[in-house]
């Protein structure tokens, strides 16, 4: 993918750690230091790729990013009119209620205003594909049906920064490759999104940049070619 001329930076970090308690044994354990020194910056308008093996702080990174949790130590710099939001599918989705009133409530979970949301539901309830169900309790829905649910809200957050982990594609084939293919019209457009993905080529094709994290640390950013060379040798090697 064609670089992008860096535009106005929207947030960055320097030398993030973020660190967990062990639990365990009559002593006290150290802290497991699920993110330790990364420093990354997220300009308007580009989308950022990050990559790594499992269990090197990919998904802490973007809890930390949505301001779920707080870094340890670092600096995080935020543009304050800046909005951010992570596409998590099915968020605040409780049972008893129906897929409409779940809709709202994950909307709003989202950062979404309730009228906002009701504007946009005939469009939330089409992609769904759940006209049928829509005012049926969620419980009784497959769990496909959430995610389709699920991913059709969380599709319509607009945020200035969107925070995407790994979803692609939700739900049964036909509607894995709907939710694919929207999703990437959206990476593609001018919008500011992190990507984090396990698929180099996910990386190659729709992002920007690329950082390269791993066991907690950056270690390596730039353009995606380059970053994903050196992760693959790296693979190679181990």
């Amino acid at each position: 993918m064609a670089a992008k001329q860096h535009g106005e930076r929207l947030l960055s970090l320097k030398n993030i750690g973020v660190s967990y308690r062990r639990r365990g044994g009559l002593h006290r354990q150290p802290p497991f230091w699920a993110l330790d020194d990364v420093s990354l910056e997220i300009y308007r308008g580009e989308t950022l790729g990050v990559i790594g093996r499992n269990g090197v702080g990919k998904s802490t990174l973007l809890r930390l990013l949505a301001g779920i949790i707080n870094p340890d130590r670092g600096t995080i710099h935020l543009d304050i009119r800046c909005h951010i939001s992570l596409l998590s599918l099915q968020v605040g989705f409780i049972p008893q209620l129906t897929g409409r009133e779940n809709a709202v409530l994950s909307g709003m979970l989202l950062g979404m205003r309730r009228k906002e949301i009701e504007a946009r539901m005939d469009d939330i309830i089409s992609f769904s594909e759940l006209r049928d169900f829509i005012d049926q309790p969620i419980s009784v829905y497959s769990t496909g049906m959430r995610a389709r649910l699920g991913f059709s809200v969380a599709f319509q957050a607009n945020p200035d920064i969107l925070l995407v982990d790994e979803v692609l594609g939700v739900g049964d084939a036909e509607f894995r490759e709907k939710s694919a293919h929207v999703m990437r019209q959206k990476i593609r457009s001018n919008r500011t999104v992190v990507l984090v993905s396990h698929n180099p080529q996910t990386i190659r094709n729709l992002c920007d940049r690329a950082v390269w994290i791993e066991k907690g640390c950056t270690r390596l950013e730039g353009d995606p070619g380059s970053v994903l060379a050196a992760y693959a040798g790296s693979q190679k090697s181990t």
